[in-house]
């Protein structure tokens, strides 16, 4: 059964509204690239309601300087969903979602290097009745593969704009946005032969949708089309359910399709790559003389057995060197300003408790986590460089034979590297991976990864560690080095603990596609950097002051009867209270009610464990004289004189937050993306039972030592 072509009727009607443009395409096929070409920096970043799927929206100008909108959609090889962020991106083409409207039109990004398999999604969006604009991007790469692409041809057979493109080096874009620009955007010519087989069943449930789903007919026809090969078309978190008769007919096809043996699925999608077989045979010319390309050799190193290795551990240990050389000087000189200011407003202020507040609550709190913004600059620079130049994804292709160990696969390091950042992301990236099994693990163990929280604390407790008044770089280097093994093998243990008992099952194969190799777009990466810079900084400028605001009235009341020193005022606030209440409990890891309370605040954010210390020491500016808060530290004993941070006490604190669960912002993500709060109870307990026994190990057998 022939599907009748799409014919336009005429120049379409302007839109009354500012024109609506979704962003879809396979994953690197440079969509991100493209979007952040036409957008910049008029991007909003939010996650799309019900599920932690990122959700990105811009705004470009058309030639005539009138805004149009673009929603950049997760990247889907097909819309029958396999996974959260491709069910987001099916939906919203679908007008599924009520917190997203339909997008007016749509911009289909391609691979030009891959077309025939691109094609697949194309085929499918263009059932859906919609204005397209297909953007052939990598039309350089391809050239460089000895491919020709009769664009004109494409252009003719499918009877919509058709834009060559490389978004990397901002070719094409003139051209796409007067694409973009135009009122009278056509409807393709797109037709394909429905199996004599199915196309009863597809009439059915579309005149179903058309009436009882009040879709529109090419809409209807579309879903009709989806709902046969889509497994999971029925239970999406955020969709319209859809209404009782149309699972009905559905369930009623399949059954019987069941009984005769016929694989409904796999007919259409055999079906649909005939056509679009056709299609590539007319449109890609190969020349036959192409060799190995640039990829090609750079992955006979980067993917060997023994050279790959190496190359990751050089990429990872330069990544660490970096934090701690670069990061440095502009660190330092945050320091200085944070100490300059402190000292400013002392002698601006009268003495009392506002002074007191503004010195140690908010310039003392909120300085003391700031300063460390340089360093996670840098690690969201190497990230971006790593995904930009395609590296990332041979990252995980050379885990996988370590990652399969443990019960997982390559794809499961990608999320876990993204980690090292921030677990909130990784958990987020966990999306892509089909299992829901090797998913759920993977969110179980993703915040065992150190992410850009726990510098500060590893930063502060190194320099407490090391006698003398400037640690070593290679001494912060090996220990650093040791904090984030220790939480990569704990991951690892973990994850394969979990395959093996709680969510058993065999490893999955991985099959993943390796990009080419690019020069990295710097514009995307600063991009990326300010994104995650401005998250850190308004965090700082809301949770942490509002944190260092509240931990300094609990530490500065009651107040204390008049002469008594700063320590007995800070025993007997509500903060000393409830640092009392806990180290009983703490104790045992060589940690007192002091540290108790940083630990209690810190739960919110584990960077707050620096303000909080620099609040509960006392170690603000006085007068023209800094005292840094290291040095506080090292004077602070217990009852009985002996020093409170010793180098055992600070090694087991840093041990405690490699595996303490210390983050309300990751709990949460995870009671989302698990749909309830059984998984992350149980990952709050298990992190944090481990960081108590393994803290409690290693400081009782210094101690027998005699360290």
């Amino acid at each position: 059964m022939a599907l009748p072509p799409h014919v336009s009727t005429g120049p379409s009607a302007a839109p009354a509204r500012q024109p609506v443009y979704a962003l879809v395409g396979n994953p690197n096929c440079g969509k991100s690239t493209l979007f952040n070409a036409l957008t910049g920096l008029k991007q909003k970043v939010g996650n799309y309601p019900g599920v932690t799927v990122e959700k990105k929206i811009g705004t470009t100008y058309s030639q005539h300087g009138q805004p149009i909108t673009v929603i950049d959609l997760p990247g889907t090889y097909s819309l029958a969903a396999r996974s959260p962020d491709e069910a987001v991106t099916r939906d919203v083409l679908l007008g599924r979602r009520a917190d997203t409207a339909q997008p007016d039109r749509i911009l289909c990004i391609v691979d030009a290097t891959n077309l025939e398999r691109n094609l697949y999604l194309v085929h499918q969006i263009l059932d859906l009745g919609r204005p397209v604009i297909l953007v052939v991007n990598m039309m350089d790469l391809a050239a460089q593969a000895g491919l020709t692409l009769r664009l004109a041809r494409l252009e003719h057979e499918l009877g919509l704009p058709v834009i060559a493109c490389e978004a990397v080096h901002g070719r094409g874009l003139i051209e796409l946005k007067l694409a973009m620009s135009r009122p009278d955007l056509p409807l393709s010519r797109h037709a394909w032969d429905v199996p004599a087989a199915i196309a009863p069943a597809v009439a059915e449930l579309q005149a179903s949708l058309t009436s009882n789903d009040r879709k529109s007919p090419l809409i209807a026809r579309a879903e009709a089309l989806l709902l046969l090969t889509d497994q999971d078309a029925l239970r999406v978190a955020g969709s319209t359910p859809l209404c009782p008769r149309t699972v009905e007919i559905l369930e009623s096809w399949k059954k019987r399709w069941a009984a005769e043996g016929t694989d409904w699925a796999g007919t259409l999608v055999a079906s649909r790559y005939e056509a679009i077989g056709h299609l590539a045979t007319a449109v890609i010319q190969t020349s036959g003389t192409a060799g190995p390309t640039t990829s090609d050799r750079i992955d006979a190193v980067v993917t060997h057995q023994l050279w790959g290795w190496l190359v990751l551990g050089g990429v990872m240990t330069l990544l660490f060197l970096s934090i701690f050389t670069l990061a440095e000087t502009p660190m330092n000189w945050i320091d200085d300003q944070a100490a300059a200011l402190s000292t400013w407003v002392k002698h601006a202020m009268a003495d009392g408790d506002l002074r007191d507040l503004i010195t140690a609550g908010v310039i003392g709190g909120v300085g003391g986590v700031v300063k460390f913004l340089p360093q996670i600059l840098i690690l969201y620079f190497f990230i971006g460089l790593l995904e930009n130049t395609g590296y990332m994804a041979r990252a995980a292709f050379i885990m996988d034979r370590l990652m399969s160990r443990v019960g997982l696969n390559g794809k499961s390091f990608i999320p876990l590297l993204s980690s090292y950042a921030c677990a909130i992301p990784g958990i987020m990236a966990t999306r892509t991976i089909e299992e829901p099994k090797d998913r759920l693990v993977t969110i179980l163990v993703a915040p065992l990864m150190s992410c850009s929280a726990r510098l500060p604390v590893y930063l502060l407790m190194i320099a407490a560690l090391v006698p003398g008044d400037r640690v070593p770089l290679a001494t912060k280097v090996v220990i650093m080095i040791l904090m984030y093994a220790l939480g990569t093998f704990g991951a690892f243990g973990f994850a394969w603990l979990f395959k093996r008992t709680l969510l058993r099952g065999a490893p999955p194969l991985m099959i993943m596609e390796l990009p080419p190799y690019r020069l990295p777009r710097l514009r995307d990466v600063a991009l990326h950097m300010i994104e995650r810079a401005w998250i850190f900084l308004r965090r700082a400028g809301t949770v942490i002051l509002g944190i260092s605001i509240v931990l300094w009235f609990l530490s500065a009341y009651p107040k204390a009867p008049a002469g008594v020193t700063d320590q007995q005022q800070l025993a007997q606030s509500f903060a000393g209270r409830a640092g009392h209440a806990l180290e009983p409990i703490i104790k045992p890891l060589g940690f007192d009610w002091q540290i108790g309370i940083g630990l209690i605040s810190s739960f919110a954010a584990r960077e707050v464990f620096v303000s909080t210390m620099g609040v509960v020491f006392n170690a603000e500016a006085k007068d023209d004289d800094t005292t840094p808060l290291r040095q506080a530290m090292l004077n602070a004993k217990w009852p009985d004189g002996r020093s409170l941070f010793t180098p055992l006490t600070c090694f087991s604190l840093m041990i405690y937050y490699v595996f303490a669960m210390q983050c309300m912002s990751t709990i949460a993500v995870v009671k989302r993306e698990t749909n309830g709060w059984e998984w992350p109870v149980f990952q709050t307990f298990y992190m944090t039972g481990t960081a108590w026994i393994l803290s409690f190990i290693v400081f009782q057998a210094g101690r027998a030592l005699g360290f």
